[in-house]
């Protein structure tokens, strides 16, 4: 293959650059290092023109006015370019018996502490959505309960909205911070959340629509759970039967993760989770076990 000039050119450019790469923090001069690589090779390869550059540029510039408080769109982005379930997955070793952990996702915010068993719907989907009992145990890896971990649980409602984009909704609608007793055990009453677009009212949104790309992600509840002496862990459970599992615009879907959400009438259940005024509801087990802290096994 013959080298051009403009070859030369490249080559003696990135080699400028990564050269003036002199700062005292080895792991920042390693990952700008690769960065500036792998975006210099994206030019070359594609030869990109003047226009595409600048037009990416006003891309990354609207991504990041559209940021607000309660909104991250370069999370958002992140998520849809599949870039974050990248780094979950290099960033989530562990053993075969652990809980699969997955993207957090651009809707995390605080959560108001709450009794274990409570109601976390509290705005008008509590009326017109299917009632269900989510309901667990956390452990470790070998089976043994986890007292005190906390669980950090977030949701959409059934329409598939969260608190922080429906004025319907009152704050901390449909999330709760709940803490394990001795058993490991937690539940929750909920309504069953739905499937639901992402933002497709920014820059993203854009991007999607330009690549012939669907926005929709599949039901599920988020989960951030913490125990002292293990690793945390973010993950979701997946309703399972959900149209848009096998194209989650996120690429979040792992098949442990999918729970069936079953229809049950059973007094004895239902006198159990405090159901008993629901006739049919629905009812989730997921349960979560946490790696210990320290090297992977």
């Amino acid at each position: 293959m013959t080298t051009t000039s403009t070859d030369r050119q490249l080559d003696e450019l990135l080699a400028q650059v990564l050269g003036s790469l002199q700062g005292e923090d080895p792991r920042l001069r390693e990952l700008a290092g690769g960065l500036v690589t792998h975006l210099h090779a994206f030019v070359r390869e594609t030869r990109l023109t003047e226009g595409e550059w600048q037009r990416a540029v006003d891309f990354l510039v609207r991504t990041g006015a559209a940021c607000t408080d309660r909104r991250n769109e370069f999370i958002l982005l992140s998520d849809m370019l599949g870039l974050t379930s990248a780094v979950d997955e290099v960033n989530h070793a562990g053993p075969p018996t652990m809980t699969p952990s997955s993207v957090e996702g651009p809707f995390h915010s605080p959560a108001p502490p709450r009794p274990m068993g409570a109601w976390i719907a509290e705005g008008p989907e509590r009326e017109r959505g299917e009632a269900a009992v989510v309901h667990g145990r956390v452990t470790d890896c070998d089976g043994m309960p986890l007292a005190g971990a906390v669980l950090d649980i977030w949701q959409a409602n059934d329409t598939g909205l969260y608190d922080s984009q429906d004025d319907e909704q009152p704050d901390g609608n449909l999330r709760a911070l709940l803490t394990t007793g001795p058993d490991g055990a937690y539940w929750f009453r909920t309504v069953r959340p739905s499937s639901y677009p992402v933002p497709t009212d920014g820059p993203v949104g854009e991007l999607l629509r330009a690549l012939g790309r669907h926005p929709m992600r599949p039901a599920h509840v988020h989960l951030r759970v913490e125990a002292p002496g293990h690793r945390p862990l973010t993950t979701h459970v997946f309703v399972d039967a959900d149209p848009y599992l096998g194209s989650d615009a996120a690429f979040a879907v792992k098949d442990a993760l999918v729970v069936p959400f079953v229809p049950c009438a059973e007094p004895a259940m239902a006198d159990r989770f405090g159901m008993g005024d629901q006739g049919v509801f629905l009812e989730a087990r997921f349960d979560i076990r946490l790696v210990a802290e320290g090297p992977v096994q």
